[in-house]
């Protein structure tokens, strides 16, 4: 570990891999694993239940596993778990969980770009971008490969499925399904992530269905139940299909708007 001690405060019961470089008026509490190989800036904050993954960057100002914004928190004992490969850069706040979850977890080769906020109990996928000024608010799942535009809001127990894309400044009020595009206020459909989709090996083919079923549930005028059952009745079976009507079935908060002119 390359570490100026003067410079730093680092509990000597931290437990601190190889190869990790740490920056000069950095603190980093007794509770905290960090992996072999990670960058941790100057100016940042890592805090007791803080399980930090192999050579992941993090930059200046960035909080790590600090107390949930719950008031409902009674400091009891949780985590914030980071995988590997993540970047999170300045001033980014990341909440370890509540007694609902005992953890936060933001999963393996994410971007969490500045002043992105994860708040108490959320799940983050692998493979995810959180750009600029994201905010997500408590319990929040977001799938692998999901992408979240800029200045976007994420209200509570929102579940944002897998190889989605987000437009920036979007309001997230309901459950966006997986492989597909969001945008508009009220939030709505405006089409199936193809491209992303295309470069992460989807073959044509499975494209085309995915688009067919969310034809039939967002664009033919139908309302939820009716749609499920066209597609029950008239679409091929397939991962896809089972995947997104069991997403639907399991929206708690209802998923969002179909598509509109």
């Amino acid at each position: 570990m390359e570490v100026n001690y003067k410079m730093v405060d680092i509990h000597p019961l931290a437990k601190i891999g190889e190869n990790v470089e740490v920056g000069s008026f950095t603190s980093i509490a007794e509770d905290v694993v960090i992996g072999d190989g990670t960058w941790i800036g100057p100016h940042v904050t890592i805090m007791d239940g803080a399980r930090i993954g192999k050579n992941c960057k993090i930059f200046p100002g960035a909080v790590i596993s600090a107390i949930p914004q719950d008031l409902k928190f009674d400091n009891e004992d949780t985590i914030l778990v980071i995988g590997d490969n993540v970047t999170v850069r300045e001033y980014c706040t990341l909440n370890r969980g509540t007694k609902a979850n005992h953890k936060t977890v933001i999963g393996s080769n994410c971007l969490l770009m500045a002043y992105v906020h994860v708040a108490h109990d959320c799940v983050i996928g692998n493979n995810c971008i959180l750009a600029n000024a994201v905010n997500i608010a408590g319990h929040v799942i977001v799938g692998d490969y999901a992408i979240l535009g800029g200045m976007s809001a994420v209200h509570q127990f929102v579940h944002i499925g897998a190889h989605s894309m987000i437009s920036g400044g979007s309001l997230v009020r309901k459950d966006v399904p997986p492989y597909v595009k969001a945008a508009r206020e009220p939030l709505s459909y405006v089409g199936v992530n193809s491209i992303g989709l295309s470069r992460r090996g989807f073959n044509t083919e499975d494209i085309s269905l995915i688009q067919k079923l969310y034809r039939t549930l967002f664009v033919k005028g139908l309302n939820v139940s009716q749609a499920v059952t066209t597609i029950e009745e008239t679409v091929e079976e397939s991962i896809y299909k089972t995947e997104i009507l069991s997403f639907i079935a399991n929206a708690d908060r209802g998923i969002m708007k179909g598509y509109t002119q």
